[in-house]
């Protein structure tokens, strides 16, 4: 980012926090298809994702204060809404199952499927489990929790979270698996 960028940005964000509609309008214009996104990666209802961005966005205008401008804005900004899916999440009473062991059953030997889809691919393929699995692969294979850090953020153990990881990439192995056998391809996860 070059200077008159961060300029820009320093002083859209003053614009916000003083009030300033259009200043508002921009950076919601800036970042609304962005955070929409994420927001629909963590609920299969539109309009869930719609009330998770608004409220996602009330969240960003009311603490616009609190950035201080350390590490990246949009990643600032990824936090918030992410956050509020998971908040959302919580709120709809989202089941995690507890751990069995499940995920020592699986093993990472092969070079994973990760770095072979697009995101794109790997997201619209994951909208096929279950919300639980899903938030738990998407916060750790897409947004780059820990397994810790999940645990603590849905209240869940630490293992639990381990478990739901591989149980939801063994569900997506075998739904690509099944997808790219008519072309003759080996999908491991």
């Amino acid at each position: 980012m070059n200077n008159t960028s961060i300029l820009t940005e320093k002083s859209l964000i003053e614009n916000c926090i003083n009030g300033n509609r259009k200043s508002q309008k921009a950076l919601y214009d800036m970042f609304s298809s962005k955070m929409f996104a994420i927001c629909l990666r963590y609920t299969k209802n539109q309009a869930d994702a719609e009330d998770i961005l608004q409220d996602g966005f009330v969240k960003l205008f009311t603490n616009l204060y609190k950035f201080r401008g350390e590490g990246s804005f949009e990643g600032w900004v990824r936090r918030i809404f992410v956050n509020t899916a998971i908040e959302h999440l919580r709120r709809n009473n989202i089941k995690f199952m507890e751990s069995d062991g499940f995920e020592n059953a699986i093993a990472d030997k092969q070079k994973s499927a990760l770095d072979c889809l697009y995101e794109k691919d790997l997201i619209n393929t994951s909208m096929k489990l279950s919300e639980g699995y899903r938030t738990v692969f998407q916060l750790y294979a897409v947004e780059g929790y820990s397994h810790k850090e999940i645990a603590v953020k849905l209240h869940i153990t630490e293992s639990t979270s381990k478990s739901q990881f591989s149980r939801a990439k063994a569900i997506l192995r075998d739904v690509l698996q099944s997808r790219n056998t008519k072309r003759n391809l080996k999908v491991s996860l």
